[in-house]
């Protein structure tokens, strides 16, 4: 928001230095950005403001106010004019080409002087051309001496616009025009403050807005500008009805007519006000609906009545209806940006019988604007839902400074003010009758909120002392109603704050408009004297970051992925032939993208694209946890349920003189890395098993079981499923697995071991077992059998053979024994080792290899 000093200057006084009232309103929330100074000295000492500074300072000596006395052929070129300046007692000719000053070519003394800017020998100007700072000198052009220059906005570096020079007159009144040869700077000289406003403080993004704030924070008086018209037309509500059919959706619509108005160029100080604040001047009545709504917040919509008067007349009525509804199917509107739009089903039309006249609270359409030839304007002014609003400029892709207003919450309260300040700026300015009356539809009345706040809780919130009257001197300076009850405040939000909740929250929202204009810098860093509340942990978010922490310590890398897919990406992680997934998806209405147009159901194809993308690497090792997406019937909202996707291929670790060349990963690199996984998170009955999946190569698929629970499946990729994959390795290796499971299955404590000072024995044994046991049986078995001596047991070789027996394998284990109280001996060991040989034979059928 670009707010000119002398524009907030009429309606608070402001004795503050401008570095003083930035850093005001910067503590107070409203963040200034950056300052432009336009035509006034520049700080000494920039860098102690903490908004950027720009400008181009206006020598009062050489740049300075003039009036053009006569305009003058040139004798010698038809594009030039010899403009007679009058600055105070002296008087130059300007050579000039503007084409705004060749009306008034040949007609003599001009019988009203036009007030300009004139530039002197050695003032600093912007070049027109190249947009670099200047110095003015004088210069013979065609033969005359041009010893003054008159300036154009673009030279004074106030906007881009240089095809014609500045005019402050005639009809400049309102800036109470000068005697020739006044510094420029002391008649039209700002300060811009372009200030930052969050979207939780939109009623500062107006002028008075402002001027509010500083009026709370200053002291100072707040001067809101009249809302007085004068209407001596015929009766408004005979010429207008409006027919609001979404209340909920447009809680208010106002309307007032003006009749014979003359379409022309705003007077200068109003198009200076506008250019200052970031808009461009248009028309009269265009500009007007602009400056009330950067004036006082409210966004107006200005209709060519007679335009309304022919549709209505086209649907067999006399009398114009605005009605604001839900688009038909199918309904289309051209804005007054030229674009032709279709309409979604949730976006509130203004429209009349004949069809859509505006997108409600966004921009109006390009049949009813107003043009040269109007001379009867309908000027709107409504409330509407800023959750609808935003919807739709979003979906639009359409952004105005109405949408950005509405879209964030004006109060209805504001439209019968911005209306009637509006019609009677018209008036003045562009001539015409107001016709009688203010046509105000009010289906559903703005509560606003009263809130019971009790003394001492600014004290225990704020941990300062703030005085009562102080308070109260606060509130009622933000225009809040605040009735003194002995311990309790009764406090009533303003009919232009949409931002007070009640009750506890309303309490909160207080204690912040108070902290801030009381300021927070003045209060002090104390202890809190609350009891602390109670700690809790997160279990979930704890044992999520565990698995996060312990997979990248073994060696893998997280990757973060789009929630968004298509069923198609999803069944690539399929093989040809297998049953498609029949589960119905989550579907934007919306969709950024068609290839993000649904939620994803399986985490795992996610990955394996990132693998996809960066497949050029000589090896890779990532993972994935995040969440899935699964319709429920019945359910407005899906499942969420939290997967763990790995994705590992290419080459190991790199090789150096002890490990040799690196190897290509495989199926027992993966399945070591879950191994290690739920070894480092303590899982108690851990399995691996032979399993079978149609993501997966069949013989080389397992699934991972906690405590009887599947927790998921692994393996090497099916030939087919690694295919649909632009991947160089001849293996892909795939982990999905069940987060929620495998957080459920991590044991809250588990038995921790000293170190002993005690040796350790270790052993190996070599068992015979048949083919159909696993490894993780036989271990599962072993240590249950040598009980609390045996600490560890790794498998460290696997045979098959003739020796052995057809149909058998042969499984060695390293057994490392040991005790915290003692050294073992021999006699310990091998009766260990009894029991172990007897457990296998007994309840796996092996025996002990000789």
């Amino acid at each position: 928001m670009k707010v000119p000093l002398r524009w907030l200057e009429d309606y608070v006084d402001i004795s503050l230095p401008i570095e003083e009232l930035t850093r005001k309103l910067t503590f107070a929330g409203l963040e200034v950005e950056a300052l432009r100074y336009v035509g006034l000295p520049l700080p000494e000492n920039p860098e102690r403001l903490e908004a950027k500074v720009a400008g181009l300072e206006w020598d009062p000596e050489t740049v300075v106010v003039g009036e053009v006395v006569e305009v003058r052929p040139h004798p010698d070129a038809d594009r030039l004019v010899l403009a007679d300046l009058r600055l105070g007692t002296e008087q130059l000719t300007s050579v000039t080409g503007a084409p705004n000053l060749f009306p008034y070519r040949g007609q003599g003394p001009l019988a009203e002087p036009l007030t300009v800017a004139v530039a002197l020998p050695g003032a600093r100007l912007i070049d027109s051309k190249t947009g670099e700072p200047r110095r003015f000198e004088p210069a013979t052009i065609r033969g005359t001496l041009s010893a003054a220059m008159i300036c154009s906005e673009r030279e004074l570096d106030i906007s881009e616009a240089h095809e014609g020079v500045i005019l402050f007159g005639p009809g400049s009144a309102a800036l109470e025009t000068p005697e020739p040869g006044t510094p420029l700077a002391d008649f039209i000289g700002d300060v811009v403050l372009d200030i930052a406003v969050t979207p939780n403080m939109v009623r500062t993004a107006s002028i008075v807005g402002v001027a509010r704030e500083v009026a709370a924070l200053t002291g100072s008086e707040l001067r809101l500008p009249s809302l007085d018209v004068e209407m001596t037309g015929p009766p408004t509500a005979d010429m207008i009805r409006i027919d609001i059919r979404r209340p909920d959706l447009n809680p208010r619509f106002t309307a007032t007519l003006l009749d014979g108005i003359e379409i022309g160029p705003s007077p200068y100080w109003l198009q200076l006000r506008l250019l200052l604040a970031g808009m461009r001047p248009i028309s009269n009545i265009v500009d007007l609906t602009n400056y009330v709504m950067l004036e006082l917040g409210q966004p107006l919509h200005a209709f060519d009545y007679d335009v309304l008067v022919e549709r209505a007349r086209a649907s067999g009525s006399e009398v114009p209806t605005i009605i604001t509804r839900m688009p038909d199917p199918g309904e289309r509107l051209e804005t007054l940006d030229g674009v032709d739009r279709a309409i979604d089903d949730f976006t509130i039309l203004v429209t009349d019988e004949m069809g859509a006249l505006a997108l409600g609270g966004i921009m109006g359409g390009g049949e009813s604007e107003i043009s040269d030839s109007t001379t009867r304007v309908l000027l709107e002014a409504a409330a509407w839902n800023f959750i609808n609003i935003r919807r739709s400029t979003q979906a639009q892709q359409l952004s105005s400074e109405a949408g950005y207003r509405f879209s964030r919450g004006v109060h209805p309260a504001d439209a019968p003010r911005g209306n009637l300040r509006a019609i009677e700026l018209m008036r003045q300015l562009a001539g015409g009758t107001v016709y009688q009356g203010l046509v105000d539809v009010y289906p559903q009345p703005h509560h606003d909120s009263v809130v019971e706040m009790p003394f001492g809780e600014v004290e225990r919130a704020l941990g300062i002392e703030i005085p009562r009257e102080e308070v109260i001197r606060i509130l009622e300076a933000l225009e809040f109603g605040a009735l003194d009850d002995g311990d309790m405040l009764r406090v009533t939000a303003p009919d232009h704050r949409l931002d007070i909740g009640e009750g506890v929250i309303g309490i909160a929202d207080l204690m912040e408009e108070i902290s801030r204009i009381y300021g927070y810098e003045r209060i002090p860093e104390t202890q809190i004297e609350d009891a602390i509340p109670p700690q809790k942990g997160n279990p979930e978010l704890e044992t999520e970051e565990a698995v996060r922490d312990l997979l990248v310590d073994l060696g893998l890398q997280e990757v973060v992925t789009y929630r968004l897919t298509t069923p198609e990406r999803e069944a690539r992680a399929r093989k040809t032939g297998s049953e498609p997934d029949a589960r119905p998806f989550v579907e934007l209405k919306k969709p950024i993208s068609e290839d993000r147009r649904v939620m994803r159901h399986e985490l795992l194809p996610s990955v394996l694209e990132i693998a996809e993308t960066n497949a050029r690497r000589d090896g890779l090792a990532i993972f994935e946890i995040g969440q899935v997406f699964l319709a429920q019937e019945g359910e407005d909202l899906p499942e969420e349920p939290r997967r763990l996707a790995i994705v590992m291929a290419g080459l190991g670790e790199r090789g150096n003189w002890s490990r040799g060349e690196p190897k290509e990963l495989d199926f027992y690199d993966l399945k070591g890395t879950l191994d290690g996984l739920a070894e480092d998170l303590h899982l108690e009955d851990c399995v691996f098993e032979a399993a079978e999946h149609p993501t997966f190569h069949p013989g080389r698929c397992a699934r991972l079981r906690v405590g009887g629970e599947e927790i998921g499946v692994f393996g090497e990729l099916h030939p087919r499923v690694r295919a649909a994959y632009d991947v160089p390795f001849a293996r892909v290796l795939a982990a999905d697995l069940d987060l929620e499971k495998l957080q459920a299955a991590i044991p809250e404590r588990y038995p921790v071991h000293g170190i002993s000072s005690f040796p350790p024995v270790v052993e190996d044994l070599a068992l015979v077992v048949d083919d159909g046991v696993t490894a993780a049986a036989v271990e599962s078995c072993i240590s249950r059998a040598a009980g609390d001596l045996l600490r560890a047991v790794e498998l460290f070789d696997h045979f098959r053979g003739e020796q052995i027996g057809e149909g058998k394998k042969s499984l060695a284990y390293r057994l490392t024994y040991q005790s915290d109280d003692r050294t073992l001996t021999d006699q310990e060991v091998a009766a260990v080792r009894q029991q172990v040989v007897a457990a296998v034979e007994q309840q796996l059928g092996g025996r002990l290899r000789s």
